[in-house]
């Protein structure tokens, strides 16, 4: 494990050394995302609030809460909400266009903060290296739906405005120890964000979902918005009398009606039986993600307690490729949570260890044709596996699942999966993780 004593960008230069094929800004990225940034106040004062009175696009904690600390740990970040993403430029790595998720945390030895010309940077161990970019406030987030909702709250965008993020049901049906996914915060967030007093949809009616998209689809003159995401907490019963098919297929079939062709419909569910997902793919659903969330066998029982319970590991990934001869292996394009392999007391010890076992699960899914991608673990401090980790995963285990992810991906002939915009550094505006920046644009 990553000592210490030792500086993070010492850290961080010797992996740049070790693993050359890697980029540069995969490696910055993956940094922040596991271990968070600061901020300095002067970076948060374009962001006051939800209202679209900003000149900065605010954080929408569109589902988890991303963040090394809870909300009232964070001060004027949680006041003042810090930027949804920022893109990284230059400094003394020659950084190409980086778009980052932002994940705050306090203690983190990266910051933004201003420099002595007034520009925005982003600063290790002290040391400017490079130049901060946020997204501006986009006019669409200006607008409010009829009965004062913002459309921040009800179809938020991410990804520097490519996905619209319709986290249409905010909390989950797997709830409490037994049955919570151990590295999941979604039923915390809800519940931080309406003790805060902030607007936190549980249910979000249909016709509002409409609403808003008819506002970014007026507003949006670029087209920058080219797919949307239905989501939200697993259906183990039903929600407003449907089951989690019908649920989540009831969005994309009015949206498919109302604005046919718009959008790449993608939702993300549990591995649902064929006839449940037959059901998406007829609702106007095009792309499917049925998420594995970690490969090994023992962790997956650990760690998805309630989804071993209501489902189990193997049944599920026979379900995602039986969801294969509905979307075709290329539509289907499950998730996991890359670095929770290697959290204590139960995952692996080694590096080594942790991207044998990734790598089982790639080929798995690779070598029938689906391409899996994968969010960079945040260890949020409100669950399990965050409050005995609050380190994260070492940083060399994400750089070499980026090495190891491209090198599968080019045995077994594949190509990036649709829906998540250009890939190559410079160009992927994925933020949750670096897959995008990693491989060939």
């Amino acid at each position: 494990m990553e000592s210490q004593a030792r500086s993070r960008t010492a850290l961080v230069e010797q992996l740049m050394e070790r693993y050359p094929d890697v980029p540069r800004e995969a490696v910055i990225k993956e940094d922040l995302l596991r271990g968070g940034m600061a901020f300095d106040e002067s970076a948060l004062s374009g962001s006051a609030g939800a209202d679209g009175g900003g000149e900065v696009k605010p954080k929408s904690y569109f589902i988890f809460s991303f963040d090394h600390r809870t909300l009232p740990e964070l001060g004027a970040a949680a006041l003042n909400r810090p930027p949804e993403e920022v893109v990284l430029t230059g400094g003394p790595y020659g950084l190409r266009r980086t778009v980052v998720s932002v994940r705050v945390n306090p203690d983190s030895p990266y910051r933004v903060g201003a420099g002595d010309d007034g520009t925005l940077g982003l600063y290790l161990d002290g040391a400017r290296i490079a130049d901060v970019g946020l997204p501006p406030m986009p006019d669409y987030y200006r607008h409010t739906l009829a009965n004062g909702k913002s459309v921040m709250e009800v179809a938020p965008t991410i990804q520097w405005g490519y996905l619209i993020y319709l986290t249409v049901f905010r909390v989950c049906q797997y709830f409490g120890a037994k049955e919570e996914c151990q590295y999941c915060d979604i039923n915390h967030n809800w519940r931080q964000h309406k003790a805060a007093g902030r607007p936190y949809t549980g249910v979000k009616p249909v016709e509002e979902v409409l609403e808003a998209l008819a506002i970014i689809d007026r507003h949006d003159t670029a087209r920058a918005s080219q797919a949307y995401t239905l989501t939200g907490g697993a259906i183990t019963s039903h929600v407003g009398g449907r089951d989690e098919a019908d649920f989540y297929g009831q969005y994309a079939k009015a949206i498919e009606e109302r604005f046919p062709g718009r959008w790449i419909g993608k939702v993300v569910a549990q591995a649902l039986p064929r006839e449940d997902v037959q059901r998406f793919h007829d609702y106007g659903v095009r792309i499917y993600h049925p998420n594995f969330e970690v490969w090994d066998k023992r962790l997956f029982e650990l760690y998805c307690p309630g989804k071993e319970r209501y489902v189990g590991r193997d049944e599920w990934h026979r379900r995602i490729l039986d969801s294969t001869e509905v979307f075709g292996p290329e539509n289907v394009i499950p998730n996991f949570v890359a670095g929770v392999e290697m959290a204590e007391p139960f995952g692996f010890t080694t590096v080594d260890e942790a991207i044998a076992s990734t790598e089982e699960g790639l080929r798995f899914f690779m070598s029938r044709g689906v391409v899996p991608r994968f969010t960079t673990w945040c260890p949020e401090p409100t669950t399990p596996l965050g409050k005995a980790n609050p380190q994260g995963a070492p940083l060399e285990y994400h750089i070499r699942l980026l090495q190891t992810y491209r090198g599968t991906l080019e045995e077994f002939g594949l190509s990036s999966p649709p829906g998540y915009g250009p890939a190559g550094p410079g160009k992927a505006v994925f933020s949750v993780s670096s897959f995008m920046d990693s491989l060939t644009g």
